[in-house]
């Protein structure tokens, strides 16, 4: 279809929730064949193998895999309701990898990746959420729970036997990633942030009591109850964007590789550099997932987004170390330069990005209000030339050798290790 995943259903008039189409003129049309969809849906091509591969190639460390978006169609074998996969009503039911979200997670887990569950909290295809006595008005629960008591009640024991569902069944998980922070307590609502000011009714689902199953199926798990700041929001989520500002918390980047979060025909990519230096420019890096990778309708990745990820793992072999592990330095960034350190302190990364895919070394670098330790070496990671450094005040000098001056040195960014 080429809309966004569950938007387009919601009545809301956002930029995201155009409904597009021959459908489009009659919400309830629409709706009707969206949730249709079900029954055409086969994605033959779903190899998660190749998948985890091309992940794991890129240097990536955990996956955090959609089980069920905001319109309830679950990717997983949930016994709460037949708006899933497995259903029969669905053509790939019949395919031995119709549990989608077990593959993913079985599969990735095999090559050592972190797991982490993606599962909205609303759920737009529940009749105890989109009560179908009302017409739904917007994102939000269409009744007053304090109401109807007894239908809210269904709907958080709903929601908690599907995450039961996916601790128990699903084996060792590390993140539980909770989406659509409008379904939370009244009391946590900030009226300064303009889409929160449209949640009229209390929506507690009980986090406490869903956390604690949670945790006590899978120990040390991390909890990211989304833009609920309290002790469910385990590191926060900045979307599309990397913190302009330093942050004193965990967080990750949620950011797609094209332009949508959903398939689209023919949508743009970001560049490698474009990846790369989102990677370079992190300036508090605590957690970073560069890039959303959505799969096509047969159930594979673009050629594009496949070549994306060689083209990170590539540069990722040579300039990893400043990446993994590393901890916020002051100050941050000078200009081009971008500073990380390692976790023991024992070396500063400063990474140096281009305008363009080539990076072309200037005779001078600096690097304004850092000073390095004295007696500091400085390499370029991926190279045997050697550099030498000196301080002009209060700025580091990085001095180029004539022999490089001018010259391309790598792609996207380079990293020199100082220590």
């Amino acid at each position: 279809m080429g809309v966004v995943e569950s938007w387009s259903i919601c009545p809301e008039d956002e930029g995201w929730t155009q409904r597009r189409g021959p459908y489009a003129d009659s919400y309830n049309n629409y709706v009707q064949h969206y949730t249709d969809l079900q029954k055409t849906f086969n994605p033959v091509r779903f190899d998660p193998s190749k998948w985890a591969a091309a992940a794991k190639d890129a240097g990536m460390k955990y996956v955090v895999f959609t089980t069920k978006h905001h319109d309830g169609f679950c990717m997983f074998d949930t016994k709460q309701t037949d708006y899933k996969i497995t259903s029969a009503a669905c053509p790939f039911s019949s395919n031995p990898r119709s549990n989608v979200a077990k593959q993913v997670f079985d599969t990735f887990r095999q090559q050592g990746f972190m797991i982490g569950a993606y599962f909205s909290k609303p759920d737009w295809h529940s009749n105890d959420y989109w009560w179908s006595y009302f017409p739904p008005k917007d994102r939000n629960v269409d009744y007053d729970p304090a109401r109807y008591p007894q239908r809210w009640q269904a709907f958080k024991d709903y929601t908690y036997k599907q995450i039961e569902e996916l601790m128990t069944g699903y084996g060792r998980m590390d993140v539980l990633w909770l989406d659509g922070g409008w379904v939370r307590p009244l009391s946590t609502v900030n009226p300064s942030i303009d889409w929160q000011r449209g949640i009229r009714y209390d929506q507690d689902v009980d986090m406490p009591k869903i956390a604690a199953m949670a945790r006590s199926k899978q120990p040390g798990l991390i909890v990211v109850d989304r833009s609920v700041p309290g002790e469910y929001e385990n590191y926060t989520t900045p979307e599309q964007q990397v913190p302009e500002h330093p942050m004193d918390d965990p967080w990750e980047t949620c950011m797609t590789m094209g332009n949508s979060w959903s398939y689209v025909p023919n949508d743009h990519y970001k560049s490698t550099t474009q990846l790369v230096q989102l990677l370079g420019e992190d300036r508090i890096p605590r957690r970073k997932l560069p890039a959303q990778y959505r799969a096509l309708p047969e159930g594979d990745f673009s050629d594009t987004a496949y070549l994306r990820l060689k083209e990170i793992g590539a540069w990722i072999k040579t300039n990893g170390e400043g990446i993994y592990g590393s901890h916020p330095i002051r100050p941050y960034s000078s200009e081009s330069v971008y500073l990380t350190q390692s976790k023991d302190s024992s070396a500063v990364y400063a990474f140096f990005l281009s305008s363009g895919r080539e990076v072309v070394l200037p005779a001078e670098i600096t690097i304004d209000r850092f000073t390095p330790a004295a007696g500091s070496k400085l390499t370029m990671l991926g190279s045997n030339q050697k550099f030498k450094w000196k301080m002009d005040g209060k700025k580091m000098v990085i001095l180029v050798p004539k022999a490089l001056q001018g010259k391309t040195v790598g792609e996207h960014a380079v990293a020199f290790k100082i220590g």
